[in-house]
């Protein structure tokens, strides 16, 4: 936006004025936009003073206002003068309610492991920022809003006990779960959730592969087809450290590089046999081939939803800024 300040930076020029054979003037300034310019991009000032006993004088009327480059100053039809200034104003972010319990909702999860870590008082927060955001629901019809649902989501709480022993460490040593993500295909109505694995020297990922049909303007039927055991992806070299302390002593690893160099050209070795192997498919019983999903929140970069037994997903979009500490 351009400012007061702005207008002896730039070369404008002014238009001499003859008074008016008209003694009415208004008590104070007015501001009249410029063409379909609004007045939020345009800054006005006048001043016009009536002196009992003395001559009136009337000073020019000033505009100020960003354009695009080339064009010149111009004169306005009523006389006054315009100095055109090229600026380009950078965009904003407004900061709105909504916004601000997102952003309150992410920061809550801090150190909560995507919830199995969460205590009684940090679930009730977040229980109370959820039940906050729902009665905001920009969008209350989600299955109608299908390219709001399209694309990657990233998992960042849930309350469902059933992926908890996937995010123990105890349960899977030295792997953890990297990410847990659901992809939605809006054209062919597809849904694929997976969840991916790091371990010290590979990663690898297992997805579940489904179709869902819309039930109501909020909830989704989703009907699982198959699960994916990726190819694991093993890393070409081991990072050893110069040195590593064990019980308070400083051990040089010095002698054991040739061992390291060792391992490193079996690992290399090792990850081009395995990663020309195609993934790994499975089919899934009929009994437990069938879910539904409820959908109480969504826009651009967040979605809430509900599944069964009333547990809680909580997503963020693929991008987001949401996503960024």
């Amino acid at each position: 936006m351009a400012t007061v300040s702005n207008l002896f930076q730039y070369p404008c020029k002014s238009l001499s004025l003859t008074t008016p054979q008209t003694s009415q003037f208004p008590s104070r300034s007015s501001a009249v936009p410029l063409g379909s310019r609004t007045t939020t991009n345009s800054i006005f000032f006048s001043s016009s003073r009536l002196v009992k006993k003395r001559p009136l004088k009337v000073r020019p009327l000033f505009l100020v206002r960003a354009v695009d480059e080339g064009e010149e100053g111009e004169e306005e039809e009523d006389g006054s003068a315009v100095a055109v200034v090229d600026e380009q104003e950078e965009p904003t972010l407004v900061v709105t309610e909504t916004y601000t319990l997102k952003k309150q909702l992410v920061d809550s999860f801090y150190g909560t492991s995507l919830g199995l870590n969460a205590t009684s008082e940090t679930r009730a927060e977040i229980v109370e920022l959820i039940t906050q955001l729902e009665a905001k629901n920009p969008t209350p019809a989600p299955t109608e809003a299908l390219t709001l649902l399209h694309g990657k989501w990233i998992l960042a709480y849930t309350s469902f006990v059933g992926l908890f022993p996937l995010l123990s460490r105890g349960t899977l040593p030295l792997v953890k779960v990297e990410e847990i993500s659901q992809t939605i295909d809006s054209e062919n109505l597809t849904v694929e959730n997976s969840v991916l694995f790091a371990g010290p020297l590979a990663t690898t990922s297992i997805s579940t592969n489904a179709k869902f049909e819309i039930r109501s303007p909020k909830r989704v039927q989703i009907k699982f087809e198959e699960g994916v055991i990726g190819t694991p992806q093993l890393t070409d070299s081991i990072v050893i450290p110069e040195s590593v302390e064990f019980l308070g002593q400083k051990i040089d690893l010095a002698p054991f590089r040739g061992l390291i160099t060792s391992l490193q050209d079996t690992a290399s070795s090792v990850a081009k046999t395995i990663s020309n192997q195609p993934p790994l498919k499975f089919s899934f019983s009929s009994r437990n081939a069938e879910s539904w999903l409820l959908t109480t929140y969504l826009d651009d970069d967040l979605r809430i939803s509900r599944g069964d037994g009333g547990s809680v997903f909580v997503l963020i979009k693929e991008g987001s800024s949401l996503l960024t500490p």
